[in-house]
């Protein structure tokens, strides 16, 4: 459907009117644009006069927003974003072949990053441009082709494939491991317990499958596995840590498993895509290398 003119106002018009918003002043919007006072004025005039609404209340030497004029600048500055994306992804691959994915952090940096070249060297047309996200997020609202999830295959307007399921085990430093000489499942209830903010209960359901009462289990609280593996490196307690993310300090002997008493997580990692980036070629090509590169641990 075509979009009358009227409701596509020109790009300089939009900054002008997005500057002005953000900075709360002709003056600055002026200097930002490297324009007159004047020319930015009268930007924002033929906007407010394209679009038939009051955008800013004038007094004196003063502007401020309209409530209208709020929400316009918000979406305004949303799409200017995208557009500024958009055409930084097309520079730096004139050939298309982009993919915007979000990451979780510690799978990003332990898992995907050193795997990335062979992606890579078998796809030498496609751009990878990773961004860090812990939570959901609105693929309308962002510009990203996919994202890697660890939950339930749960996300609004999404499709998913498994990549992997994930095994915890309680892990810790040899010191702490040392000093309160745990053997059995129950005796780890006698350290300090580190959480995860992502998963609050996931030492209760632990500790429910080894028939440990799940009761006034309390602890410090993370918001991302590195730091709360980095906590059990330096002594501070046991935490419940993804096997497959701490290879690396298991081997180095910086984390030990402080009983043998692991558990499957009910959740897994998936690879999941808005439905309209399901025939994105990159996203295609990236799904094809992930799935064969995760399908022994599924």
């Amino acid at each position: 459907m075509q979009v009358p003119r009227r409701f596509l106002p020109s790009l300089p018009l939009l900054a002008a009117f997005e500057t002005a918003a953000r900075t709360g002043s002709v003056t600055a919007a002026a200097k930002e644009l490297n324009l007159t006072q004047s020319a930015v004025s009268r930007q924002i005039r033929a906007l407010e006069e394209q679009l038939g609404v009051e955008l800013f209340h004038r007094e004196r030497q003063t502007i401020k927003l309209t409530i209208g004029g709020q929400g316009y600048a918000r979406e305004v500055r949303d799409a200017l974003r995208k557009i500024s994306s958009a055409s930084l992804n097309l520079r730096a691959n004139p050939y298309g072949g982009t993919l915007n994915l979000a990451i979780l952090p510690t799978f990003g940096a332990r898992w995907l990053a050193p795997r990335l070249p062979d992606f890579l060297s078998g796809n030498p047309g496609i751009t990878v441009n990773l961004m860090t996200k812990i939570t959901e997020f609105d693929f309308r609202l962002e510009p990203l082709d996919a994202a890697i999830h660890f939950g339930r295959p749960e996300w609004p307007g999404g499709e998913f494939a498994l990549l992997r399921q994930e095994i915890v085990t309680p892990a810790c430093s040899p010191g702490v491991k040392e000093a309160y000489k745990f053997v059995e499942p129950s005796d780890v209830r006698r350290a300090p317990l580190l959480h995860l903010a992502s998963r609050p209960d996931a030492w209760e359901r632990w500790m429910v499958m080894y028939g440990i009462l799940p009761e006034s289990v309390h602890g410090m609280l993370f918001d991302q596995f590195a730091t709360a593996a980095q906590a059990a490196i330096a002594g501070v307690g046991v935490a419940l840590l993804p096997k497959f993310l701490i290879e690396e300090e298991l081997a180095q002997g910086k984390l030990v498993h402080a009983v043998d008493a692991q558990m499957r997580s009910a959740e897994a990692y998936h690879l999941v895509w808005p439905s309209d980036r399901s025939s994105h070629p990159p996203l295609l090509a990236f799904k094809r290398w992930i799935l064969s590169r995760t399908a022994a641990d599924r």
